[in-house]
Formats: C-alpha cells, structure tokens, sequence
C-alpha cells in the first residue's frame, strides 16, 4: 500500500523488505523544492529503523528520477527571503542527503530518468546505483550561469576521472545512462523495462546479509576513501572491533556454518542469518 508524505510530494511503500521510497513531483520532473526537502527527510527518518525495512530504494515517479533543484521554489522564492531563507533552504537540502550517506540500512538510487545538478546528491548519497541506459544525466548549471554547486562538483569528482569530470561540468551536456555508468556515475545501465527487476534482486541480495556487518561496511567505505592507508587500516581494525562488541554472534555463526558445517562458501555465497542466535 502506497504511503505519501506530509505534503503528497513524497511516496513510499514496503514490500518484502524493500522500502520504495519516490519523489513525486513528476508534473515537475521531480525537482527538488524546500517542501520536498522537508519531506524526504520525514519519510526516511520514519523507515529507518522499521524492523520490516531492511534495504532502502530512492526512485522517481514518471520519467524523472530528478531534475535537480527548483529554480523558482529553491532559488529564487528563497532569495527573497533574504539569506536566512537561502541557507534554510540549503540545510533543508543537504541535512537529508547527509542523512542518507549514513544511512543505518542499505541504500539504492534507481534512476530511471532524467538525473540532474542537484539530484547527484542523493544520487552519491546512496551505497549503489542503477540506471535505466534511456535515462539522462547532466550538470546544465553552467548552461544557466552558476558552477555545479549544493556537492554537484565534488560528486563528479569523487565518481569519474578527472577529464570526465571536467568536461561534465564545463560543457552541460547530457550523457545518457550506458555512458553514466562507463564514467562511473552508476554502477550499472539497463534497459528501463528491466531495471527494477535487476534493483529488486541487488535489494534481495542484501537482504540476506548481516546488518551490522553491512552497515559497518558501507561506512568504512565512505570514510577509508579520504584516509592515507595508515590511518585507513587503524579505522578499519577498530570498525571490525566495534561491530564485533556489537553483534559478535553473527560472525561467530557464519564462521561456525563455514569451518564446521561446509554449509557454504564465502566467495560463493553468504551464510544463513536467520540461524544466528540473539
């Protein structure tokens, strides 16, 4: 059953695990107002810690996954407010994209549109992402006369080689999903009519996995990728040590289903979680 925010501008349902989480502005592409903002942060606060939530997928109703920030709601209504409505606005913004790259289950952004300036936010705010190859990403900020701002730049910078991503940013051209995920912006192109098939098995896939370990692996990810390889293998032996105090008995028992039972094989396959005690 379809739920919608506070305001109509967001919807999501759980199905099987999987929160489908939508922007739904689709008479406006999807982008992304302060109300919208507001809202998205509401719906996922709300899933976080559903116990029948275990993988989260941010899509977009219609044919965008977003086109990016507003230009009359976001910028110039909160211009008019002086610099307060602006900066309100841009925590608004960027509180739940922040929100979502820790996120406390797995994320997925499912492009299966357009894909513009501001929406590379949650777009890198999400652990993986899939698109549909007839998709349409863009930095077009330089088209109207600003840089990529709101994380856009660093975005490019942090998915693509550097030639790619200077020439994303200074020429705003829209490359379509298959060359997104060549670049690196994706981490896979298919055709739309499949793309929620391939998203729904990724998602199935997680689901089958230790929770803490997932969450202590997408955060040691994010954080050893800015760390000299000293410092990263410290954080990294203190992030294992940590989610061992936490949930040692899940590492004990996929240890135990390996070394004992031969139940499965650790390159092939993952360990029956539901066998773990508490």
């Amino acid at each position: 059953m379809t739920e919608l925010s506070s305001n109509g501008v967001v919807a999501y349902d759980v199905a099987d695990g999987i929160a489908w989480v939508k922007y739904n502005r689709p008479e406006k592409r999807n982008a992304q107002s302060p109300t919208l903002n507001r809202d998205m942060m509401e719906v996922i606060d709300a899933l976080e810690y559903r116990d029948d939530v275990g993988v989260l997928v941010l899509t977009g109703e219609g044919e965008a996954f977003c086109a990016g920030m507003d230009l009359k709601e976001y910028f110039r209504d909160t211009e008019a407010q002086g610099l307060g409505g602006t900066r309100r606005a841009q925590r608004e913004a960027y509180g739940w994209w922040r929100r979502l790259r820790w996120y406390q289950k797995p994320t997925i952004a499912m492009v299966n549109g357009w894909c513009f300036g501001g929406a590379y936010g949650p777009l890198f705010s999400c652990d993986l992402a899939f698109a549909a190859e007839e998709a349409q990403f863009g930095l077009s900020e330089i088209n109207w006369g600003i840089l990529p701002g709101g994380g856009a730049t660093k975005v490019a910078v942090e998915l693509m080689p550097f030639r790619k991503a200077m020439y994303h940013a200074m020429m705003g051209e829209n490359i379509d999903g298959k060359t997104a995920a060549e670049w690196g912006l994706v981490n896979e192109a298919h055709p739309l009519t499949a793309l929620k098939e391939r998203v729904t098995a990724v998602a199935k896939a997680l689901l089958k996995k230790n929770p803490v370990a997932l969450k202590a692996t997408k955060d040691a990810v994010r954080r050893v990728s800015i760390l000299p390889y000293d410092e990263a293998e410290d954080y990294l032996i203190r992030a294992q040590e940590a989610a061992n105090s936490y949930d040692n008995e899940g590492r004990k028992e996929g240890i135990r289903q390996f070394i004992d039972e031969k139940s499965y094989k650790p390159g092939l396959g993952v360990y029956d979680k539901s066998r773990q005690s508490a």
